[in-house]
Formats: C-alpha cells, sequence, structure tokens
C-alpha cells in the first residue's frame, strides 16, 4: 500500500519540483500528486461530502494545476496554491449539482451510509469504526465554511496563514470558524472527537493510486510502474484542538 504524508515544503523544493514537471518529468508530477492527495481529497470532500465527487474535483484540481504551472510565481506555497484549485473544482462541482436540480441534502434528513469499507473485525475494531462513522457524520454536519476550516486546522494541521490563503478568508474569520466548528463538535461529540480525528475520511493507498492513474490517464503521461512512496517532509502533526 502506498504511503501518504503529510505535506511540508519549501519554496525551494517546491520551485525544484515545478522545474522537473516542466521539464517532462512523469516521475515528478506523479511525486507531486502524492503528497497532496490525501489533503486534497479531505478539502473537496468537506465540501462535497461525497467521496467519488471528492476524487473527481481532485483530478479536475491536478489537470487545471498541470496547465497551469508555468505561471505559478512561487507568492504562496505550492501546496496553498493546488487547495485553492482544488476549492474551486468542488465548489463548481457542487454549483453543477444544484444546476442540475439535485439540491443539498437537508442536514437534518441527512442518509446513514455508515462505512462499508470496513471489513469484520474483532469487537474492539468494529467499535472504533462505529465511533470514526459517527464523528465523519457529524464533520458533515457543519456549516460547509466551518466544515473546510476545520478540515484543513483540526485534521490536516494547516496553520492559520495557510488555511486563510487557501480558502480566501481572512486570519480572524478562519480563526473563528474554527472555534465554532469546534465548539459544536464537542457538544456533539464529547471526548471522543480528540483520539479518532486522524481516521476520518480515511486517504488509502488504492485512493491515492487511483487519481494519480486517471489524472496520468487524462493528461497522457506514462505512469512509473510501481508506485512512488516520498518520504515525509516533516513528522506528522496531530490534530489541533
Amino acid at each position: 500500500m502506498t504511503t501518504v504524508a503529510r505535506t511540508g515544503s519549501s519554496p525551494e523544493s517546491d520551485r525544484a519540483l515545478i522545474e522537473c514537471i516542466l521539464a517532462g518529468e512523469v516521475l515528478a508530477f506523479e511525486r507531486l500528486m502524492r503528497q497532496h492527495n490525501r489533503r486534497l481529497f479531505r478539502v473537496a470532500r468537506s465540501i462535497l461530502r461525497d467521496d467519488a465527487e471528492a476524487e473527481d474535483a481532485v483530478q479536475d484540481g491536478y489537470i487545471e494545476a498541470h496547465r497551469a504551472l508555468r505561471n505559478f510565481r512561487g507568492e504562496s506555497r505550492l501546496s496553498t496554491w493546488l487547495t485553492r484549485i482544488v476549492v474551486n473544482q468542488a465548489l463548481a462541482h457542487r454549483r453543477a449539482r444544484r444546476s442540475a436540480g439535485d439540491a443539498d441534502t437537508d442536514l437534518d434528513t441527512l442518509p446513514d451510509h455508515g462505512d462499508h469499507e470496513i471489513a469484520q473485525t474483532p469487537e474492539t475494531l468494529a467499535m472504533r469504526a462505529e465511533l470514526r462513522r459517527i464523528i465523519e457524520s457529524s464533520i458533515d454536519r457543519l456549516p460547509e465554511g466551518h466544515r473546510t476550516v476545520f478540515m484543513l486546522r483540526a485534521v490536516e494541521g494547516l496553520s492559520v496563514d495557510e488555511t486563510a490563503a487557501a480558502l480566501g478568508i481572512s486570519e480572524s474569520n478562519t480563526k473563528v470558524r474554527l472555534l465554532r466548528a469546534r465548539a459544536q463538535l464537542r457538544e456533539s461529540l464529547g471526548q471522543h472527537l480528540g483520539t479518532l480525528l486522524e481516521d476520518v475520511f480515511s486517504f488509502d493507498g488504492q485512493r491515492c493510486d487511483r487519481i494519480v492513474a486517471r489524472v496520468c490517464e487524462r493528461l497522457g503521461l506514462t505512469l512509473s510502474a510501481s508506485p512512488t512512496q516520498p518520504a515525509p517532509d516533516e513528522p506528522p502533526a496531530g490534530p489541533r484542538l
């Protein structure tokens, strides 16, 4: 299974990676996707509340980013630039859904889909899976602006300024939305939240491989024979509560 690490980069490493991609190195673009897949999927998922649509939005975001990469000026971190692109793609997907007559489901009547990917396991794992499902459902019920800020700050560990830049809002607004999201979740979840955040909206190696393969196919790029496994650029950060 492919290892998906938290993204940590510097302007220098971003520029070096971009230069390799612009030089036509497919492995470099594959590495970029594997570095950012989890974060981008989670932010798209927080807007669309649908796994398949979130994957589509991430793929569309990578297509747009690949075409616009030559114009990237480094005024923000590459991860922030990519996040903003995927946020816009997710919002476009949601607008298209609404224009087709599929309005967002009322939060009080959201269906309970459960977690179909959890296999039959011993009782302790089954209990953990159920708690994760409850947390995911509670996050889905947050107002959209709060939900996306919470996903980037508390789950992905972005800083206030990174989150604000990615979403195009002020830092003070970012802080307010996070505080309100935490208060609402703590009210509904009690003490379960802190220990289980890392498991929500799971992003496994198969999903990572699928996104990489589909984007490369759409761009006409020849994928490497085996998945690239980039080493973490920084130690994983725990959930920020």
